[in-house]
């Protein structure tokens, strides 16, 4: 299975840090007010910040 890709489509994205907080292997960190990818190698798709995440900016492929 390939590794996933992560994405945070910053225009969409408002701060929350949902992402950040459901996360359970740390693939993203708060930078300034935007979650931003870090640990992309990390992601497990278990797909929990897509789902979580209440404006559609984060995307798992």
């Amino acid at each position: 299975m390939n590794n996933p890709t992560v994405k945070v489509i910053e225009d969409y994205c408002k701060g929350c840090s949902i992402c950040v907080e459901f996360c359970p292997t740390e693939v993203f960190d708060m930078v300034g007010f935007v979650a931003q990818v870090v640990r992309p190698e990390a992601c497990t798709r278990c797909m929990l910040c897509e789902l979580r995440c209440p404006d559609f900016a984060v995307r798992v492929y």
